[in-house]
């Protein structure tokens, strides 16, 4: 049986600078990231059938993250396994700014992905398509082949979300943009965040961003707003459903475990509103330790946390 949810993109190893020890030392803790490959854990944490499309290396990190896969539920049957470029890396370091992301991918195998390596039968038989602007920036055979996907699920009746993760670090600003307001206009889902909208649209109001998603076509927009939570927008109306209050610590894997957590009870039939709100909640709980992975939380979390706030 084919996974309720489909994920596509570019998975990574992950250093994660972690608070300096007594000796002074600045460690890091390694683990497995990617903004999709984020999503689609938090989506299976959260009770959904989810599979990744993918190439990574036949290397460690590539075993890694088969077996993370494996442990988390996510399949793997869709990824494919390059013989000669290597899986991706990252590094997060940590100041009064927040965090900052130092990427070592060229030529990844996951850059190398082309349109026809993309499995089509499988996305037909998903419910959902889960893509990102990353998804797309990190070579041009990727962008062909997330845009392929795209058309072979629009095709086939399967929803498509997307979210814009813009790196201006990947590519020039008019291209992501043009790029990514063109996957949007073809999405059923968009998840921008706010800085990200600011910076694709050149527009400052929350409102004013949400009426361009809206006139691209997409029907559905949710606009993240950090702590603030996040507008769930659709023709008829939007809602500011609040952000929830935490101790946070590190808020790199946040808005992946948000598009994961709401795709998760979008599937299993919650309205926008009460799947954004469950979202918010699992946000907000994942950053509340440190790496992309580790502090995403399962669903009993979530529904405890949402217990105990009210």
């Amino acid at each position: 049986m084919m996974p309720d949810i489909l994920c596509m993109g570019e998975p990574m190893l992950e250093l994660n600078q972690q608070p300096p020890g007594p000796d002074g030392r600045v460690l890091y803790l390694e683990g497995q990231g990617g903004d999709t490959s984020n999503a689609a854990i938090a989506a299976a944490r959260n009770g959904a059938s989810v599979g990744y499309i993918t190439a990574i290396g036949r290397d460690r990190p590539g075993d890694g993250f088969m077996a993370l896969w494996q442990r988390e539920g996510v399949s793997a049957e869709t990824v494919l396994r390059h013989p000669e470029a290597q899986t991706g890396m990252y590094i997060v370091t940590h100041d009064e700014r927040g965090h900052d992301f130092t990427f070592y991918r060229s030529g990844s195998a996951a850059s190398r992905y082309r349109p026809e390596d993309v499995p089509d039968a499988a996305i037909r038989g998903a419910k959902l398509l889960h893509l990102s602007g990353i998804s797309q920036a990190i070579s041009i055979s990727a962008c062909d082949a997330a845009f392929h996907a795209i058309a072979v699920a629009k095709a086939a009746g399967v929803r498509v979300s997307y979210d814009t993760n813009l790196r201006l670090r990947l590519w020039p600003a008019a291209r992501a943009a043009a790029v990514i307001h063109a996957a949007i206009a073809q999405a059923d889902i968009a998840l921008p965040s706010l800085e990200d909208a600011r910076a694709l649209t050149g527009l400052d109001a929350p409102d004013a961003i949400a009426d361009v998603y809206l006139r691209l076509g997409c029907p559905l927009v949710l606009l993240k707003l950090g702590a603030e939570g996040v507008m769930v927008v659709w023709p008829e109306g939007r809602v500011l459903v609040p952000g929830r209050k935490v101790a946070a610590l590190d808020a790199t894997g946040a808005g992946d475990t948000f598009a994961g957590a709401f795709l998760a009870r979008t599937v299993a039939g919650d309205d926008p509103l009460v799947a954004a709100r469950y979202a918010n909640a699992a946000a907000a709980l994942s950053t509340t330790g440190y790496g992309a992975v580790a502090p995403i939380p399962h669903r009993a979390e979530v529904e405890a946390f949402l217990a105990a706030e009210g």
